[in-house]
């Protein structure tokens, strides 16, 4: 592990905390928690695939 790699892994773990932490906060049950978390994934996997598909049209 060089010291970018380590630099990187302290970031994600911060940011993770903090959403984490905030989530917390809120005090969402686990069921509403799970049902956001899901909801978030298809929005992402969405848009990853319309950028796929876009790039893969263009021949790139």
């Amino acid at each position: 592990m060089n010291g970018d790699t380590a630099v990187d892994l302290i970031w994600f773990a911060g940011a993770f905390a903090l959403v984490l932490s905030a989530l917390l906060v809120r005090r969402i049950k686990l069921a509403d928690g799970i049902k956001m978390a899901l909801a978030w994934a298809a929005i992402f996997a969405v848009v990853f695939l319309a950028i796929w598909t876009f790039q893969a049209a263009r021949g790139g």
